[in-house]
């Protein structure tokens, strides 16, 4: 009896099952490792495939699925403190991220920790061609849950602003 006649049908493994990991790799067929580009590198990989969003980058997608107008701003009620609630009932009825067309995205997402469990946290936010700047504060209650104190958005351009009507 051969060795590759205990192997299943199909299987192409050359490995038999109870093979120690040493032997077997030098009876498997070896192919040729391909070139490593900088978007191939393990740490590449390892951000593209386990990244684990921040609090800050969570709470740049709640913030902004309010301001656009995807939900209603009483879904932020448990997730605000202070004035952040008020303030997101000024902003959310005339935002510039209500569009009607392109829906807007977060491009890009950073943050500043000035203490231990607060984040200062800013935004740019992409409709189109239009980029739009947020910046927003968390604090992160007794119970560990983050909950954002703070919100502004970018004021718009000049030449929008000094636009007769």
């Amino acid at each position: 009896m051969s060795k590759d006649s205990t192997r299943p049908q199909g299987r192409r493994d050359q490995r038999r099952p109870g093979t120690p990991a040493r032997q077997a790799a030098t009876t498997a067929t070896r192919t040729p490792t391909p070139t490593r580009t900088p978007a191939t590198t393990p740490t590449a990989l390892r951000r593209l495939h386990h990244h684990r969003p921040t609090p800050h980058e969570q709470f740049a997608e709640r913030l902004l699925a309010v301001l656009s107008g995807r939900r209603p701003v009483h879904w932020m009620l448990g997730h605000t403190i202070g004035e952040a609630y008020e303030q997101l009932v000024q902003l959310a009825p005339r935002t510039p991220l209500r569009t009607r067309g392109t829906l807007p995205v977060v491009r890009t997402c950073g943050g500043f920790h000035p203490r231990p469990g607060v984040v200062e946290a800013f935004a740019s936010i992409a409709a189109g061609e239009q980029v739009r700047a947020m910046a927003f504060r968390l604090e992160q209650g007794r119970d560990l849950r983050w909950r954002c104190a703070a919100v502004e958005l970018g004021s718009t351009p000049a030449t929008a602003a000094c636009a007769p009507a």
